[in-house]
Order: structure tokens, then sequence, then C-alpha cells
């Protein structure tokens, strides 16, 4: 149990919104699948566990804020945020459709969403802007963030850890999907930035490494560093597999770009349950 939330509840969810993304991606031809996949569990544990905020007040002045700063991976938070109200679930079918709101990127025009995101290195920059606001006004509320690691190739990035840690800003979370992968090969080999870990804490981060599909790792590092009083913004390293949930795409880097075929759309219905 996570508080009054059972796992059961934590995984149906977690089905419901990869088939949802597997089926927006199928009827419209696009892609980024494999991106959206690994951080589905990401995403369950914010909007179930973590997250102050109300799909029937989306713009509360003092709900914490999301950005998903790898915006191309949209089609999981579109997802989630019709599995859990934010609009009604038919939107999903217009996915990626001429005059949709539902853009193949983040669109702000979507109800729960706070930035419109997809030119990778923007979303830290403008979240450490907005936990500056929150700061600056003595509000409570949080901002929280998901990137990419391939994402860590842009500078604006570091410029933004830079800061934040020199302004204290301990209301800002960081939640790295690190599924290894990008583009056009694996993120080792585009630019490799390992050590992590003593990167950020070099920075001055307080930093914790996990699983990023398990629910009980995600929901303890939320809360210890939640909880911490040490004044330093919050990352989460969130190791994933790009593609999980569907077997023949996991881990693959051609399902960065690729859709399903009408036999492997079948298939992955058949793993997805």
């Amino acid at each position: 149990m996570f508080g009054k939330v059972d796992e059961k509840e934590l995984l149906d969810l977690a089905r419901r919104t990869r088939k949802d993304v597997w089926q927006m991606v199928y009827s419209t031809k696009s892609s980024h699948v494999g991106s959206a996949f690994s951080i589905v569990e990401i995403l369950v544990v914010l909007y179930k566990l973590i997250l102050k905020n109300n799909h029937k007040n989306p713009d509360d002045a003092e709900r914490d804020r999301l950005i998903l700063s790898k915006g191309h991976a949209c089609s999981a938070l579109y997802a989630i945020l019709a599995e859990l109200g934010y609009f009604p679930k038919e939107l999903l079918d217009t996915y990626a459709k001429n005059n949709s709101i539902l853009m193949s990127h983040v669109n702000s025009e979507v109800p729960g969403v706070e930035f419109s995101t997809g030119s990778l290195g923007h979303g830290l920059p403008v979240s450490l802007g907005m936990a500056l606001a929150a700061k600056s006004r003595g509000e409570a509320w949080r901002t929280f963030t998901i990137l990419s690691d391939g994402e860590l190739n842009e500078g604006s990035n570091w410029e933004a850890f830079a800061m934040a840690a020199h302004l204290k800003m301990d209301n800002l979370f960081v939640i790295i999907d690190c599924n290894k992968l990008q583009a056009f090969g694996f993120t080792k080999d585009v630019v490799n930035l390992d050590p992590l870990e003593k990167k950020f804490e070099a920075f001055n981060w307080e930093v914790m490494r996990i699983d990023g599909h398990d629910f009980s790792e995600l929901y303890r590092a939320f809360t210890v560093l939640s909880n911490s009083q040490s004044g330093r913004p919050k990352l989460i390293i969130a190791d994933t597999i790009k593609g999980r949930g569907v077997s023949f795409i996991e881990n693959k880097l051609e399902w960065h770009y690729r859709w399903p075929s009408d036999e492997e759309y079948q298939q992955g219905l058949i793993e997805l349950g």
C-alpha cells in the first residue's frame, strides 16, 4: 500500500497508459513510443502519490508544477492526464492529427500541461524560473521536471543545474529518465557523461539513483527527498528501459522513430493486456 493507493491500482494505471500510447502511435503512424513507455511508472507515481494537484481545478494557484522537458514523450503525459480525468479520453483519438490540441510534442493548451516543450534543454531552465517564483513569493508549491538522459547533451541544462544549486532551490525536483538511448545511438557512445551521480553531487544537488520502473523505489526516493532539510535542489536518476512493456521494442534504437505495423500492433495489445 502507498497511503490509500495499493500497488494493483498503480499497475493498472500504468497498463492503461501504455495501451493508450500504443493505440495513439499506431493510429497516427507517429513516433517516440519507446521514449513514452520508459517514463510511465514515473508519471504514475507522480500523479497518484506525489503531486499536489486536482483534475477538477488544474489551474489552482497552489498546485505543484510538472514540466515534461523531453516533449517528444508527450503521448504518455496526454494518456495519463486523460486517464485521470483532466480531459475526455476520447480526445486521445485526435493525437497528432490536424487541428488537434494534442500535438506530437507537449502543448500547453492541453488541460493539466504547464509548458510547451519539444526543443530539448528548455524544460529545466523554465522549471528553475518557476521554482524561483514560488520562493520569491513565499509559496509552498513545488516544481518537478522530467529530462531525458540524451537531453543532458544540451549545455543549457548544466547552466540551470549550477544556478539552481547556487540559489538553493530545494523546491525543485529533477527526474532523469535514464534509458541509455537517444535518437541516433546509445548515450554513452554519443556523449559519455558518466559518472552522473558524482557530477550532480559536485554541482551540489541531492541525488538518488533508483529503478525507474519500481513503484516502491520511486515513492521512497520522492518521499526521502521531499522530507530532506538539506536546502539543496533534488535529483533522481531513474534507470529505465526504452520501450518498457512491449518485449520486441524494449531497448531497441529503431523504436525512437518507428511506429508499429498492423501485426506488431496486435502483438503489442496482447502483451499489454
